[in-house]
């Protein structure tokens, strides 16, 4: 297995910018974009550093670092709280300068700025006057921060892009919180110094560095499995526009991938662009594991022809990915809507790979086709993954191997696609012993959706009424009740825990009938039956006298050879 050169260590503030080390934005990484909510966040923090009871450091969270010499570091996670504080330290510079220029222990403030400034900002070059900073922030930013914040020239106000005017903002509100704190006298100078020198020894950082973009993916997927989150889509963005990026890119045209990127992250987020990455990805290709995806990438996406035409595959397919995650997305008709709500009552994604593929040749061209197959998936996915709850990377698998087939144009006939579904299609049989044997727990809010549509569907076969099955006018009547009293003692208390939840036992009912029956006794309950407006419920009451073990099982079985009439695929030609 090969080495992953992975570190890890707390530093200070201090420490990180010791000892010649310098930090980088990557171009592509995101503008500088805390707000006055962040600063003030981090400022009260620090003031509490320095109150007479404060905690002696503060805790400033992960640094995610990429080095290949150990003394250069681009940033991968980080940038923000890093700029922030740079920006602070000049902040209190720029107040050093402002008590020098007004002769407040002038000789004294100037060497002060000046050794503040070459230990944490960095050093001016006597001859060309060019600054040589520790840390040097992303292609929008950098300008900016070289030319005015660290010589601490007079700030433009106009002609700046907007994360420019957030750079301006940030220093000038640390300044004024500095000079409410220290003042303009001629002790002023010693508090802020004593300040800053202090500060960078009580804000810490736990540091990662890793040697490629690979080994900081991995850290990426470990600290977000932990809770920690961190953005995998900038990583992708900057190895992706890496690639692109040379001497012979023009502006415009980075600035053309930059809009493409923003649109497809504006539209899906950034915390659901790498789920659908992999969805696109596979919607196109063999298989890919969540863990293997960004190895995978950068093997096969290394030219800029191969990025730019990724950016633009990932721009046109976005919005597909996103009406299918949508089923109010205004492109569906009722019958494609219907079936993308089930699929997300089910919770089931492994088809997403494969929906893609066939929206992209079937919907425009035989829009007929798209539905029966998304309806087919539905019905699959009832089968599979909710009753007979079986293993979904097989299913996974088998989706992946259609998607890759429809993109390559191996199966071009719709047909083609839904026989394809039939290894993962539980026939009648095991479907009906399954459905059988299920039970719902109805406390989970999902399953509760799952267990209304489930009978209200059957209802709909049976009386041809379509109730609204989330409409509040209706609840779910467990008939054994979830609280049962004694009048249901005849039945073990260690079986009824087993049957409350089982579907045979549940059943659709007026709300307010169900509200005034409760946990009342069979009798009770079979009386109200036989006046409720569901067929199905009525015939509780019509065909069981008593209600017990045997009751239950034998309606449950009835609902599932009705469900396997119900949710069924046709796979003849």
């Amino acid at each position: 297995m090969a080495t992953m050169n992975f570190n890890t260590q707390n530093s200070t503030f201090r420490q990180l910018l010791g000892n010649g080390l310098s930090y980088h934005v990557p171009p592509f990484q995101r503008d500088y974009s805390w707000t006055e909510d962040e600063w003030d966040d981090l400022w009260q923090d620090i003031l509490g550093l320095f109150e007479a009871d404060g905690e002696p450091a503060h805790y400033m969270g992960y640094l995610v670092l990429q080095s290949s010499d150990s003394k250069r570091f681009d940033i991968i996670d980080g940038q923000q709280r890093l700029t922030t504080i740079s920006v602070l330290i000049l902040a209190g510079l720029g107040h050093l300068q402002d008590l020098v220029s007004a002769g407040h222990d002038a000789q004294n403030n100037a060497k002060r700025k000046e050794q503040l400034q070459n230990s944490y900002i960095g050093y001016i070059d006597p001859v060309s006057l060019v600054p040589r900073s520790k840390l040097e922030l992303n292609r929008h930013n950098n300008r900016f921060y070289q030319t005015y914040l660290v010589p601490l020239e007079k700030l433009p106000q106009r002609g700046l892009n907007a994360s420019e005017h957030q750079l301006r903002k940030v220093f000038n509100w640390f300044k004024d919180k500095l000079k409410a704190r220290c003042g303009m006298t001629a002790d002023s100078g010693r508090d802020i110094a004593s300040f800053v020198d202090s500060l960078v020894d009580k804000l810490f950082f736990t540091v990662i560095t890793v040697t490629d973009e690979l080994n900081a993916f991995k850290v990426f997927e470990t600290l977000n499995a932990r809770g920690v989150r961190l953005s995998a889509t900038d990583l992708l963005k900057n190895y992706l526009f890496s690639v692109i990026s040379t001497r012979d890119t023009h502006e415009t045209e980075l600035k053309t991938l930059e809009e493409r990127w923003e649109r497809i992250v504006g539209l899906l987020g950034s915390e659901s662009f790498p789920e659908f990455l992999r969805v696109f990805w596979n919607s196109r290709n063999k298989l890919v594991r969540k863990a293997e995806l960004f190895k995978t990438i950068r093997k096969r996406i290394n030219s800029r022809d191969a990025a730019f035409e990724l950016i633009r595959n990932l721009d046109q397919s976005a919005a597909i990915y996103a009406a299918l995650r949508d089923p109010q997305d205004a492109s569906w008709n009722s019958e494609e809507k219907r079936s993308i709500e089930q699929l997300q009552m089910f919770n089931v994604r492994q088809p997403l790979a494969m929906l893609m593929a066939c929206h992209d040749l079937f919907f425009d061209s035989d829009r007929a086709a798209f539905t029966r197959i998304i309806k087919a998936v539905a019905a699959v996915s009832f089968r599979y993954n909710v009753i007979c709850n079986l293993q979904t990377h097989e299913q996974e698998r088998l989706y992946n191997d259609i998607a890759w087939k429809v993109s390559g144009k191996v199966y071009e006939k719709p047909f083609d696609v839904i026989a394809a579904l039939q290894e993962v299609y539980p026939d009648d049989n095991q479907f009906k012993a399954a459905f059988a044997d299920k039970e719902l727990r109805t406390t989970n809010s999902r399953n509760k959706k799952v267990v209304r549509y489930i009978l209200f569907e059957v209802e709909r076969q049976r009386s041809g009424r379509d109730f609204d099955f989330e409409s509040a006018t209706y609840s779910l009547e467990h008939i054994l009740p979830e609280h049962p009293s004694q009048a249901w003692g005849y039945i073990e208390e260690s079986k009824q825990e087993r049957l409350i939840y089982r579907i045979g036992n549940m059943t659709p009912l007026e709300t307010r009938q169900n509200r005034d029956l409760g946990n009342s006794d069979y009798t009770a309950k079979r009386s109200v039956y036989q006046d409720s407006s569901f067929q199905i419920t009525k015939a509780v009451a019509e065909h069981y006298d008593a209600w017990d073990e045997q009751k239950i099982e034998a309606r449950q079985k009835k609902l599932a050879s009705i469900a396997s009439g119900i949710w069924k695929v046709e796979f003849g030609g």
